[in-house]
């Protein structure tokens, strides 16, 4: 019972870690020192079911803690009774809970010699735990313990093995301190082994500093990009609203998109909130002569930012209304929006309008949120239980191509494709071709006033961290911001605040980091490989002890 309270509470740290609740950074030593206290209680478990159940309590706490916001989206946006609600939250993080039970169990059910041994097996179980729960029934790894390091000494090793190999280590490093005992202060092997880990590190940190700030510092282009990243801030009970939300967004983007200065203008995930055929006759080709530089200036009082096609908006037409032409230099827009029909289906996408260009740039989403864009089989019942504007979106392709604009190859994500890695490391695999910058555009509305935002803006840092390239983020309601190559945030709009961040991004260009060579051309394989070796080995080694009974 004792053993059970001290993993849920290792559990909620482990949680806080990821993005602390009252300044949203992430907390480096925490996940350590939570996921060590845990390894510590799994080592003194009595057998293989006993150690499964710790791991199951100290799992179900740590996502129950990370994603709680759900409940925010299901029962406040979603109408749905509260206990039913939470129940769901509850029954996703138990759910992927049982991945870490089940590597608690074949860890606590192997023989214990050496030290280094178990550590390097418990980070080999904890990695496929992860990995599994990043990519199985379409993966959702929000909360990954490696997001706590984009800060702090293993945040070097993002630029090779990734956030699921700092995990990894995280859990390796965790185990042998649980292992440590008062004895190893005068031991002159074990001060001999942290000197060599210790110089390890420098290392690699001298390595990463090197090629990030000396040695090779490949740019695209001789000057940053001047871009603009808009933040409406559209209350999410209203967003989808054609009495409210809807106008609202269409005046306020269109007013923005019209007096925008930078090179590039960057609207969030469903800025324009309809689809191109339910907008009023203009709207949209307003903004393609705004950003296209066409030769006859766009009457605005003629364009309107109303809606149409059975939605209930009212015109708002009028001398705000319109997007208008340009007179000044030439400018790109990427502009996030619904597309598709009922005939060929929709898609969550992001348009892109440049001079020169002989058709708009589209960006299709292809990681889709389940319940959110596409239903799961078996699951209409719950679904039909809340009143969100869900559907079965369809889905884009892998690596699809960047939006090529004032030298820079950019690269658009919707919401939460940048917690997937492996999908954004496809584009890496023609180095001449790969992004110099990405783009995030989100709607975190969905999740209100809570750490989701900051949670957030830890997976994007750790994207610019393992590819060393720009991560700038557009969002509803935040966090919008400008993210360097590397990993540090250099602006951002305050949350829940409409505005526009106005910045400057340096694109990157030239050699890739080893993570994205290989994640490009194996995806995520040599983990499941390495993962799999250790624990097979583990296993089958001689003089294995037998699993104790449960």
């Amino acid at each position: 019972m004792l053993a059970g309270g001290a993993a849920l509470l290792a559990g909620l740290a482990q949680a806080a870690s990821i993005a602390w609740p009252w300044s949203g950074e992430p907390v480096w030593w925490l996940q350590l020192l939570s996921l060590g206290v845990f390894a510590r209680l799994l080592l003194a478990s009595r057998s293989a079911r006993q150690g499964a159940l710790l791991g199951w309590v100290f799992a179900t706490a740590w996502l129950t803690g990370t994603f709680w916001w759900l409940f925010i989206s299901m029962h406040t946006y979603g109408g749905l009774a509260a206990p039913l609600a939470a129940l769901a939250v509850l029954g996703l993080a138990a759910f992927l809970g049982s991945y870490y039970a089940v590597a608690s169990g074949c860890l606590r059910a192997l023989a214990q010699s050496s030290r280094w041994q178990v550590a390097i097996i418990f980070g080999a179980f904890w990695l496929l735990a992860e990995l599994a729960r990043g990519q199985w029934w379409t993966g959702f790894p929000w909360g990954a313990g490696g997001y706590a390091h984009v800060e702090g000494p293993l945040a070097v090793l993002a630029r090779s093995i990734g956030v699921y190999g700092i995990g990894f280590i995280a859990a390796a490093l965790a185990m042998l301190v649980a292992q440590a005992r008062r004895s190893d202060l005068r031991s002159l092997r074990a001060w001999g082994l942290l000197g060599l880990a210790v110089a390890a590190w420098a290392g690699l940190a001298l390595q990463r500093h090197c090629a990030v700030e000396l040695c090779h510092t490949p740019m695209r282009r001789p000057a940053p990009l001047s871009i603009a990243l808009l933040q409406g801030n559209i209350p999410q009970d209203e967003k989808f609203q054609a009495g409210s939300g809807v106008p609202t967004a269409l005046r306020w983007y269109a007013e923005q998109l019209r007096s925008a200065q930078a090179l590039l203008v960057v609207a969030p995930e469903t800025a324009i909130p309809l689809l191109p055929q339910q907008l009023i006759p203009g709207y949209l080709d307003s903004i393609t002569a705004r950003y296209t530089r066409a030769p006859q200036a766009t009457n605005a009082a003629e364009v309107g930012t109303g809606a149409t096609g059975g939605t209930g908006a009212t015109d708002v037409t009028g001398e705000t209304g319109g997007i208008g032409a340009s007179d000044q230099r030439p400018q790109a827009v990427l502009l996030g929006i619904p597309l598709g029909d009922m005939a060929l289906g929709y898609t969550n996408s992001v348009m892109g309008f440049a001079p020169g260009q002989a058709a708009p740039y589209q960006y299709d989403k292809h990681h889709l949120v389940p319940f959110g864009e596409f239903i799961p089989p078996f699951f209409r019942w719950f679904t039909a239980m809340m009143n969100i504007p869900l559907g079965d979106f369809n889905r884009g392709a892998v690596g699809q191509a960047p939006f090529v604009w004032a030298g820079e190859r950019i690269a658009p994500n919707i919401c939460y494709e940048d917690l997937f890695g492996e999908e954004l490391g496809a584009r890496f695999a023609d180095p001449a071709q790969a992004p110099t910058i990405f783009v995030n555009l989100s709607n975190i509305g969905w999740f209100g006033d809570s750490v989701a935002i900051d949670q957030h803006l830890a997976i994007s840092r750790m994207r610019a961290l393992e590819f060393e390239r720009p991560m700038v983020r557009a969002t509803n309601t935040g966090a919008t911001a400008i993210i360097d190559h590397r990993g540090v945030v250099t602006q951002r709009l305050p949350s829940h605040v409409r505005g526009v961040l106005a910045g400057d991004v340096l694109g990157r260009s030239g050699d890739v980091t080893p993570y994205a060579w290989w994640v490009s051309r194996w995806g995520l394989w040599p983990l499941w490989a390495l993962g799999a070796l250790v624990a097979g080995l583990a296993w089958l080694r001689p003089g294995r002890a037998a699993r104790p009974r449960g």
